[in-house]
């Protein structure tokens, strides 16, 4: 009887290994990607190439927000941080652009390292604050240096300065391949991140601070570990919106754009690895498909009331689905990362 139960709890066993599966569904996500460029007309794949950027964007805002907990409204900074560090050093230090990009992310580790260390004196809302306060600290610093920075206006990166190891990043399939590097390195990344120990730490102060504390972890360093990993994440992600796309303004350290991040993660899904790409997409298509609404269908005055559409539709996806997508199909599926 003993042998047969084991053997009816056997077939019953998963064939694959939660871990297993978890890397078989991100190089699935990759391979897809890969394959959407071929698949998909020049306006969406020039669409997608800005979304892996913004994406990851949002898996560094995932870090800080989806696993330890604390709630940003200041990663504009960061973004900004990179895309300038990499922009003005183009601009005025005449460096190539792989120095440039080292500049770009030494800029934004070394702004994240500052606000983690001031910004982790204080808990719950007041962290908040003084994140959203550090971030308008840095869009009136753009503006107050605009003889440099061209303050909203911003300034435009040549196309001879785009040029990687010998690849133009201006051209729009160079351009994809390199935003699609990107991401997949920074998707494996952070599935290694959240099943370390280092992970695991992270989930645990989120879910019980003090008992984490009373275990015997130093919460304060590995809040502060997680706010530079996550402000180097956004930074790179500025470098790379910067680079590709050959741009650098104000309204990118514009409180909006810390803002957008934390729609992306909720949307898709905090705490999760695939939910940053599920949000990015749904939210710039949301936007995108709502001005065309708007403009096709309302009269001149009321053009401009996409956000309307999009604010709506966000309520009642809040509404009817607080976990964001992934965390639905988590709920069904509990091997999903």
């Amino acid at each position: 009887m003993s042998s047969l139960a084991d053997s009816s709890a056997g077939l019953h066993k998963p064939l694959l290994s939660q871990g297993i599966r978890s890397i078989l569904l991100h190089v699935l996500i990759v391979v897809l990607l890969f394959l959407l460029y071929f698949a998909l007309p020049v306006y969406h794949s020039g669409n997608l190439a800005r979304i892996l950027v913004l994406a990851v964007f949002a898996m560094g805002y995932n870090v800080l927000f989806g696993y330890t907990g604390l709630l940003s409204l200041g990663h504009a900074l960061f973004f900004a941080s990179g895309m300038y560090g990499f922009g003005l050093a183009i601009q005025f230090l005449d460096v190539l652009p792989g120095a440039a990009i080292f500049i770009g992310l030494l800029s934004a580790v070394a702004v994240s390292v500052v606000v983690g260390v001031l910004a982790l004196r204080t808990t719950g809302v007041a962290f908040m604050i003084v994140t959203l306060m550090f971030a308008q600290a840095g869009y009136l610093t753009v503006l107050l240096f605009g003889e440099y920075t061209r303050g909203d206006e911003g300034f435009n990166i040549h196309r001879s300065d785009r040029v990687l190891f010998g690849f133009d990043l201006s051209q729009a399939t160079n351009r994809y391949f390199c935003a699609l590097i990107l991401f997949a390195i920074c998707l494996f990344l952070i599935a290694w991140l959240v099943h370390s120990r280092f992970g695991k730490t992270l989930v645990a102060i989120r879910e019980n601070e003090e008992r984490a504390r009373m275990l015997g972890y130093d919460i304060q360093r590995h809040k502060l570990i997680a706010v530079i990993i996550s402000g180097t994440l956004s930074g790179a992600a500025g470098v790379a919106y910067a680079l590709l796309f050959g741009y650098a303004g104000a309204s990118f350290a514009a409180v909006q754009y810390s803002i957008l991040p934390l729609l992306y993660v909720l949307l898709g899904g905090a705490g999760t690895t695939i939910g940053p790409l599920i949000g990015t997409v749904f939210m710039f298509y949301l936007i995108d498909l709502s001005s065309d609404f708007a403009s096709a269908y309302l009269s001149s005055e009321f053009a401009s009331a996409y956000m309307l559409i999009a604010g709506i539709v966000l309520i009642l996806l809040t509404m009817f689905a607080p976990q964001g997508f992934a965390g639905l199909l988590r709920s069904k599926y509990k091997w999903l990362p």
